[in-house]
């Protein structure tokens, strides 16, 4: 058992050392309890440490090539996502400053894209600026593109497959959401209870309680960041009435009944939560997080009733 550092390949460490056929497993820095005022560090004392963590059971889940493979995929599409979202968003402020106000709904769109192709300026300089910020934005459109062309083209081959196309019964949960969720998480079958899952994603909020005091603060937001993001940003889709529409129907097709049941369920009880605490006059941020709690409970149901074919 060792712990890992930032940086180190401890994954691949880790199966080097399986292949030989010794027992290792893995502990992030982050499990390794550290007492206020130790300030003595030696190897022997790392080995102790890690020794009542392997007692405790602390190791973490280390995932296959294929699943590291995958994961490196969908947060390179991430970094290209936020890569777009820069680009916007150092175009934007220069249409602002010389008065240059988009009035359609989406930017991005067609019509955007049109309106944009129709800008010009006085000068040659900010015409010269306002072109290389346009294709700047085109070319990380495209590479976004380009990363969820491959996720698409590579997903049907992976061995989490239907685990990724039942994830996507449930609303707000489209095919980025559902790899996300899965290369990030793993099998969910290794958490006991729903709680674990919530925890794990930092979804639940802290708390400071003693004897019959009890203060609940904010979220923990610890765990996994991403999977929690992404979450959040389905979330918000409960805020509709509940309904199979028809980008629903189509993923429900083929897709086991016990499914379809959960993802109905889900759907009723969270679309009612949020309307019964907008209408309690929760703020939003809080509602959607609630929503987005509820949402790792049903996903954990649903990776249960669905077997991935995990690599070995």
């Amino acid at each position: 058992m060792f712990a890992t550092k930032r940086g180190r390949p401890a994954t691949g460490l880790q199966r080097q050392i399986s292949a030989l056929g010794h027992v290792c497993e893995v502990v992030a820095p982050s499990c390794v309890p550290t007492r206020p005022g130790d300030w003595v560090k030696t190897n022997h004392r790392d080995a102790v440490t890690l020794a009542r963590l392997l007692r405790a059971g602390d190791g973490i889940w280390v995932p296959d090539p294929v699943h590291e493979a995958m994961r490196d995929l969908v947060r390179a599409r991430e970094t290209a996502s936020e890569d777009l979202r820069k680009k916007r968003q150092q175009l934007q402020p220069f249409l602002l400053r010389h008065g240059r106000i988009f009035t359609g709904r989406r930017s991005g769109s067609a019509a955007h894209l049109r309106w944009l192709a129709a800008q010009k300026f006085d000068h040659p300089a900010q015409q010269i600026v306002f072109q290389d910020l346009v294709d700047a934005v085109r070319a990380a459109t495209e590479r976004l593109a380009a990363f969820e062309r491959h996720i698409e083209d590579l997903v049907p081959d992976w061995s989490m497959a239907s685990l990724v196309a039942a994830y996507q019964a449930l609303r707000g949960v489209s095919l980025i959401v559902a790899v996300t969720f899965a290369v990030e998480v793993g099998d969910v079958r290794r958490f006991e209870n729903p709680r674990q899952l919530m925890a794990f994603l930092g979804l639940v909020p802290s708390e400071r309680s003693t004897g019959e005091s009890v203060k609940r603060g904010g979220l923990t937001l610890a765990g996994n960041r991403r999977a929690r993001r992404v979450l959040v940003e389905g979330a918000w889709g409960y805020r509709h009435p509940a309904r199979v529409t028809e980008t629903i129907q189509k993923r429900l097709e083929g897709l086991p009944k016990v499914v379809r049941e959960i993802a109905w369920k889900a759907q009723v009880r969270l679309c009612k939560r949020y309307r019964h605490m907008m209408a309690a006059g929760k703020k939003a941020p809080i509602v959607i997080a609630a929503i987005a709690r509820e949402m790792a409970a049903f996903l954990w149901a649903i990776g249960r009733a669905v077997d991935p074919q995990l690599a070995v």
